[in-house]
């Protein structure tokens, strides 16, 4: 049993590397979003200033967006980031996401001739309740190898289009996701990510800011200075994994709390995961750090995260982002080609070990332990009662932190203000004495299965047009009104792209 795990975890190793050699170098990139702030505006600011990114990284939109990008920009580098593709979850291969999120994210990857699919490991729906941001996985053993077979299943996909179209074959990377406050589990987030690669061929994206948040909300800041952190999780990790580094900005979502103290008698904020927030100078120190990592072999490129970031700002750190580590990129990029050479011509896909299912009364145990993760993290006060969804390190104020701030703005607030959305129908509910407070408990209320393609916005219009219907009838033309005319303003803004007069 002990040989047939190493030779599983050898066999990984040889499909990873033969399929990391053929992708090329991408250097130092910028990670966008089609719309915010308009890509086309960006890059020719950053022409402007003669400034040329090594790649840029596409959030996703619609296939349609994609072709139009892939037109106007057709010297770069386009790779592709996912969202939709809950591959942490037990029924990924069956759900909507598994099926339509996956014949999409290929569309779009055609689309834009990308070399990688990167996705967070995280989800925003789960057991049937969604969220507006990213929620880690369970850090367990049983969650990793599920993760595992899942993206196993997700890179047969993208090499069965690759086969058909007789294209490039595109390599999937899982990115470490950040922590909102708290993480829970049993398996420290290293061992988690070395499990997931023993048993599948996949790459790995390593985000900075991430790396941050897990020394700030697994409590190690308590007992250990940021740079010994770091290094201790590097050695730790699967640094040889690592495809892509991504660096992004660091924010507090509200001012509210003050600031704790580790014992050096440094302020520590409560900062979290933010692309359109300034990069804090500690994330460059740290980029430095782990780009002197002697594991790092792989590395293709390192992009900033800068979506629904001002033009302006963009283009002032990406200055500063080439200038400070364009030498420090190129050095690994050079390693990684002495190590795995680039092959001439185009090869085969390679044969898949076979796959580790995981047996059904596992994924039953792993639906009951996400249904439970959904529980603790909504309900206030609940304490965790299995060492599966114990915190990874943290505090239960953190936890509540979340539970009764972070989540409550989220679907009040973010994502889009429920008062501005729905102006008429929230004087109504006013005069009824029926708060917006109320929405939050409704949302959670019970499991509704997946309908379609993931999008917070248009869940939210949705859920708000069912709370109101339910708890206030006066108000219901009134909120199936407004609904209407939002859902069509935004297939109207996110469908603009089909031809090249659209943003000329």
């Amino acid at each position: 049993m002990v040989a047939s795990k190493y030779a599983k975890r050898d066999l990984m190793e040889s499909e990873f590397t033969q399929r990391a050699s053929q992708i090329p170098a991408h250097g130092l990139g910028l990670s966008v979003d089609v719309y915010s702030p308009d890509v086309m505006h960006l890059a020719q600011r950053l022409r402007e200033e003669g400034l040329q990114p090594g790649y840029l990284e596409i959030f996703k939109a619609t296939t349609s967006a994609m072709q139009w990008v892939r037109r106007r920009l057709p010297e770069i580098k386009l790779t592709y980031h996912g969202e939709g593709l809950w591959v942490t979850q037990p029924d990924f291969p069956q759900s909507c996401s598994g099926r339509q999120g996956v014949a999409e994210a290929c569309a779009q990857i055609a689309a834009l001739g990308s070399a990688w699919l990167n996705h967070e490991c995280a989800t925003k729906q789960m057991a049937g309740y969604a969220f507006g941001t990213y929620l880690p996985p369970l850090y367990t053993a049983l969650s990793a190898r599920l993760t595992a077979e899942n993206f196993a299943y997700l890179q047969e996909c993208l090499d069965e289009q690759a086969r058909q179209h007789e294209s490039a074959r595109t390599l999937v990377l899982l990115e470490m996701p950040p922590l909102t406050y708290f993480a829970c589990g049993s398996l420290g987030i290293p061992a988690f990510f070395r499990a997931v690669t023993d048993r599948v061929a996949c790459g790995l994206v390593l985000d900075i800011g991430h790396l941050w948040t897990v020394y700030r909300y697994t409590g190690v800041w308590r007992r250990q200075t940021l740079e010994a952190f770091v290094a201790e999780f590097l050695d730790a990790f699967p640094m040889a994994r690592v495809i892509e580094i991504h660096v992004a900005g660091l924010a507090e979502f509200t001012r509210h709390h003050p600031p704790q103290h580790h014992a050096g008698g440094l302020a520590l904020p409560y900062w979290i995961d933010s692309h359109g927030a300034p990069i804090p100078e500690v994330l460059f120190d740290l980029l430095t750090q782990v780009l002197s990592h002697p594991r790092l072999t792989s590395l293709k490129g390192v992009a900033l995260e800068v979506d629904t970031k001002p033009v302006v700002e963009i283009v002032t750190e990406f200055r500063r982002f080439v200038d400070q580590f364009q030498s420090k990129v190129r050095c690994s990029e050079q390693t990684c080609r002495v190590a795995s050479p680039q092959r001439e011509g185009r090869e085969d896909v390679p044969c898949h070990a076979p796959r580790n299912v995981v047996a059904s009364d596992e994924q039953a145990a792993l639906r009951r332990q996400y249904q439970e993760y959904v529980e603790l993290v909504t309900t206030p006060d609940r304490v965790p009662m299995t060492p599966e969804l114990s915190l990874l390190g943290g505090s239960f104020d953190d936890l509540n932190r979340y539970r009764n701030s972070y989540l409550p703005h989220e679907l009040l607030h973010w994502g889009g203000e429920l008062t501005d959305m729905f102006p008429k129908t929230c004087r109504l509910l006013a005069v009824a004495n029926i708060p917006l407070e109320r929405f939050i408990p409704f949302w959670f209320d019970r499991p509704r299965p997946e309908q379609g393609d993931y999008d917070f916005f248009l869940l939210k219009i949705d859920r708000f047009a069912e709370f109101v219907a339910d708890g206030c009838p006066l108000a219901c033309a009134t909120v199936m009104e407004e609904a209407e005319e939002l859902r069509a303003a935004y297939c109207a803004a996110n469908e603009p792209i089909g031809s090249d007069e659209v943003h000329a």
